[in-house]
């Protein structure tokens, strides 16, 4: 059996990812607007990208890297220039195999945990990526050479030729307020700040937590290793729009100045009395809130310093267990943009991947149709004896068959296996 990653061109011109086992009968579910959602709203649509693959994590893979692909990456998709998704891959983003990068005895793990969210804890080390590819490696991977360095984005290269990095990384140039404003901000979206981030890895894991969420405008300030990373790119596993449009800042001060709720992720007392909120809380402020919100997150190693939680409106923190409390930098992301991304159900921006894949129940008349397939071969077989009980033994039976909510497939399938037992036993007669 093969399952099937494919994309659609939606009325509006947007792109739909999808994976399936049954890929004719898919699209024409999202043709016909069956399956409800985002394409239903979006009508006509058209298939003009699909590839098979052998198990249905590879192909839920591959829907879940291209999602957080650039526009112009799915049109060569879409036309097969592979050289051009080559140009736009960012370093070698996508693999043919699981990507290791940062190796167990590299020195700078030790630095990969983050007291974000809760105290700090230094015996962790959390630099691993969980990067997987799909198996086309013409269309969705790009080959890495060690001995050569990766490539950047276009966009990349623009903001570097830009903004050049100075020879020392603790110092980054501070970005004019031309080249802040790249796209007309959305006010009810934070901006997640990294203050001071350490390693490169945890940048790319920060951009693909948001991208997953729907955000993505990411500001750094002061990273240890200059920017951009190399590092980065693996990490985000696909979540090139949201590096590419990262933007520098030398002080926190600055990467806040045009926001009106600041939440400061930290539970240390630093000498400051500030309101404590939960993630949940402050996304539903964030989503009312007039002006710009923005969360600040702290270096891996020692989170948060004073002088960065004076600048906030309130204290952001979850409940955690004492005994072990250190969260990584991008799980603490992850945890934020999970409960902002509640608030935006029914929006039709993200979409529940578990939702999309149920069809609808079977019409009346289908289950109708099978109920009675069932008696047509019970009754012979003296199912419904007594004669006194009959009744009951069919409403029963009408009962067991109509609560699971079989869609039309099923209801086929079930039928298709009492056509296959009756005949079976006429053979035998």
């Amino acid at each position: 059996m093969a399952f099937w990653t494919y994309m659609l061109r939606c009325a509006d011109g947007s792109y739909f990812l999808g994976h399936t086992d049954e890929l004719d009968d898919r699209i024409a579910q999202h043709q016909s607007g069956a399956l409800g959602g985002y394409t239903a709203t979006r009508l006509p649509v058209e298939l003009v990208w699909s590839d098979p693959f052998e198990t249905r994590e590879e192909a839920f893979d591959a829907e879940r890297k291209i999602k957080g692909w650039s526009r112009a990456k799915k049109e060569a998709l879409v036309r097969g220039d592979w050289a051009a998704i080559q140009r736009l891959s960012k370093r070698g983003v996508l693999r043919d195999a699981r990507t290791d990068v940062l190796a167990p005895q590299d020195e700078r793990a030790r630095d990969a945990r983050t007291d974000v969210l809760a105290p700090q804890d230094e015996r962790a080390r959390d630099a691993r990526s969980d990067v997987r590819a799909p198996r086309d490696e013409r269309a969705l991977s790009t080959p890495a050479h060690p001995e050569e360095p990766k490539s950047q984005s276009e966009a990349s290269r623009r903001k570097v030729s830009a903004h050049p990095h100075p020879a020392h990384p603790e110092e980054p140039k501070t970005q004019s307020e031309a080249s802040r404003r790249t796209d007309p901000p959305n006010d009810r979206k934070p901006i997640i700040i990294l203050v001071r981030p350490q390693l490169g890895e945890n940048i790319g894991k920060t951009a693909r937590a948001m991208l997953n969420f729907g955000l993505t405008e990411l500001r750094i300030v002061n990273p240890r290793d200059g920017w951009p990373n190399p590092d980065a790119g693996p990490s985000a596993s696909g979540a090139d729009i949201v590096l590419d449009r990262a933007q520098v800042f030398a002080t926190t001060a600055d990467a806040v100045a045009d926001c009106s709720h600041i939440y400061a992720t930290t539970v240390r007392k630093r000498g400051v009395t500030k309101p404590v909120v939960t993630p949940e809380q402050a996304a539903r402020d964030i989503v009312t809130a007039q002006g710009r919100s923005a969360i600040l997150f702290g270096a891996e190693r020692s989170g948060l310093e004073t002088e960065d939680v004076a600048l906030a409106r309130a204290v952001l923190t979850v409940p955690v267990n004492p005994e072990f409390s250190s969260l990584n930098l991008a799980q603490a992301v992850i945890l934020c943009a999970y409960e902002w991304s509640k608030t935006q159900v029914g929006s039709g921006d993200l979409v529940q991947p578990t939702e999309e894949d149920l069809l609808p129940p079977a019409p009346q008349a289908e289950l109708e149709g099978l109920v009675a397939h069932f008696e047509r071969l019970l009754e012979p077989k003296g199912y419904f004896f007594p004669e006194d009980r009959a009744e009951a033994s069919r409403r029963t039976l009408r009962n067991v068959l109509t609560k699971p909510g079989w869609n039309h497939l099923e209801v086929r399938t079930l039928r298709g296996v009492l056509s296959s037992l009756d005949r079976s036993t006429r053979r035998g007669n």
